[in-house]
């Protein structure tokens, strides 16, 4: 539904307001990354098997544990220990958790007044973090036995800040103007 949009409205309104030629130099969304780390994982493995489980059920898609890298004492972590869960959406599973984040997620967050510019990294690519998973409607509050915030990295084909922004804006990503 999303995708069909991009390409019968976005993209001809982004190919004309970008003076392009051809419609694949046009920015569009290539992946969504969603991960999460969770300290308490070092003490508690079950910690992240559940925050895994809902991530599976927020992105549809079932997580892939990361480790630790490095040791560091002053954390009690060890080298290969379990720490954080990741997904990498592309393609239909992309827009679907696009169109839920947007429409769905971000409007049940508190006091939510839209999302600042800074997120943008230089070339293009927006991060957000969340602080709590509830705010997607797949997870219920009272089954959910500890809140766990995430991150959010909506990768883009765009070259610059400028474009990555009238890309998100044109799907309606809700940007602040300041």
């Amino acid at each position: 539904m999303l995708e069909a949009f991009y390409k019968k409205e976005v993209a001809p309104k982004l190919k004309a307001e970008l003076k392009r030629d051809n419609i694949m130099t046009v920015p569009a969304l290539s992946k969504i990354v969603v991960n999460t780390c969770l300290s308490e994982a070092v003490q508690n493995v079950k910690v992240l098997e559940a925050a895994a489980g809902e991530m599976a059920q927020i992105t549809g898609q079932k997580p892939s544990i990361r480790r630790a890298k490095k040791a560091i004492s002053a954390f009690k972590l060890r080298a290969g220990i379990p720490i954080g869960c990741v997904v990498t959406l592309r393609k239909k599973k992309m827009y679907e958790f696009f169109n839920r984040l947007v429409n769905v997620a971000l409007p049940r967050t508190r006091d939510f007044k839209g999302l600042p510019k800074k997120g943008f990294d230089g070339h293009g690519n927006y991060t957000m973090g969340i602080t709590e998973q509830i705010i997607f409607p797949e997870i219920s509050h009272e089954k959910s036995e500890k809140l766990w915030g995430m991150n959010v990295t909506i990768v883009t084909t765009a070259k610059t800040d400028a474009e990555g922004e009238k890309l998100l804006r044109a799907l309606g990503f809700p940007l602040r103007n300041n």
